[in-house]
């Protein structure tokens, strides 16, 4: 099951992530110009993030297992026509419709796992799953831009197809129905059950802290490799080098962390991760020329530690909602993720400036707001952990 539910995690995350360094070999073949390129990237976490909204008043009404089953199906339909677009408003299109499925199950899938293991070993799970975005960056992107540049650009999309028809026939044949928060549903309207998650202020403590643990893990990332590349004179040649390095290094914690924090206790390995967060995101942002071997430690131990507050706030927030408010919360909660990280880009966008020679100014900037990010969501996380404790 965790396999499963990991490979799945992979998908959502390859698509997201593939369409971006796709941009040179899209955009001629097309005929995209840069800002018709840029929303066709950002209509995906919009659409995603709608979706959540959309479909959390009836996210807690159906088994689980059948509510994964249809918006995955939806995902995969919307990777394909992804493939299949000939121009810029199919591709537009198909980056909306895959969004929105796509939106909808990554919350259900964490759903699923709170809903089948308990808090205890949930860090465990969280590290498994999450090494998706990891592998994604080791193992699918490079993977995925070989084979645009041997076979077309869309190639990488068939290959997602692929792998989600895989995916989807072993959650139908293998997968047991997952309904046993149905049994304490009261019924609700999905207006009023939507509206009575969004008024709970304890949830809403919940999503504050997911929308700022977005915008810090987001804030650094659409003006990282122009850092590293101007600022910090990184080779472009030598940038899937530095990427693959420090993806693996991910895959390689992922599961300890996860292990680490159900043993010690997750709020504990949280504050440590926050610690070393705020540390080496001041050391990364002051970089000027540095050598490749100690660039890659020092980005190493960033996405470590920015990896290991994904893990253990992912197993604490899957504490805070009731089972028969588990899905809806889990909608909103992706899509506050889902909008978060792009006003996080945005505001990203507006602070930094570059120098005719293409510098990046203002980058330090970037990372206050993120040790200021990460200092509140650490209060808030502190309060959520006590509660979880005391429940």
């Amino acid at each position: 099951m965790i396999a499963l539910l990991a490979l799945l995690q992979f998908t959502i995350v390859l698509d997201f992530m593939i369409i971006a360094p796709l941009g040179a070999l899209v955009m001629p073949v097309l005929r995209l110009t840069p800002a018709q390129f840029g929303l066709v990237v950002s209509a995906y976490a919009f659409s995603a993030g709608l979706s959540g909204i959309l479909t959390a008043g009836f996210a807690d009404r159906f088994d689980r297992r059948k509510l994964l089953l249809v918006f995955y199906a939806g995902f995969a339909m919307g990777t394909l026509l992804c493939a299949l677009a000939s121009s810029y408003p199919m591709l537009l299109a198909a980056r909306l419709v895959t969004g929105l499925f796509a939106g909808v199950v990554g919350s259900v899938a964490f759903a699923i796992i709170a809903d089948l293991f308990s808090f205890e070993r949930r860090g465990s799970v969280m590290g498994i799953i999450q090494t998706a975005f990891g592998a994604s960056t080791v193992l699918g992107v490079p993977s995925g831009l070989m084979l645009a540049a041997h076979s077309a650009w869309n190639s990488p999309f068939y290959l997602i197809v692929a792998l989600s028809l895989i995916v989807f026939v072993s959650i139908l044949a293998g997968m047991q129905p997952v309904s046993g928060h149905l049994k304490d549903r009261v019924d609700r309207s999905a207006w009023h059950h939507l509206r009575q998650t969004l008024s709970n202020r304890w949830y809403l403590q919940g999503f504050l802290t997911t929308c700022l643990l977005s915008i810090g893990g987001f804030t650094l990332v659409p003006f990282m490799s122009a850092f590293m590349v101007n600022n910090v004179g990184v080779p472009v040649h030598r940038l899937p080098l530095v990427y693959v390095l420090v993806g693996a290094c991910t895959v390689i914690a992922g599961p300890i962390i996860g292990r680490v924090s159900d043993v010690v206790g997750k709020y504990r390995v949280f504050a440590a991760s926050c610690a070393l967060a705020i540390v080496m995101v001041l050391v990364y942002t002051h970089l000027g020329p540095t050598p490749l071997r100690l660039l890659i430690p020092i980005m190493g131990a960033l996405q470590v530690a920015v990896f290991s507050r994904i893990i253990t706030s992912s197993a604490l927030v899957s504490a805070v909602p009731s089972p028969p408010d588990r899905g809806a919360y889990m909608a909103i909660g992706s899509s506050a993720q889902q909008l978060a990280g792009g006003l996080a880009a945005s505001i990203a966008g507006y602070v930094v400036t570059q120098t005719p020679g293409g510098g990046v100014l203002h980058y330090d900037a970037l990372g206050y707001l993120v040790v200021l990010t990460t200092l509140i969501s650490l209060g808030l996380m502190f309060t959520i952990s006590r509660r979880v404790e005391r429940a």
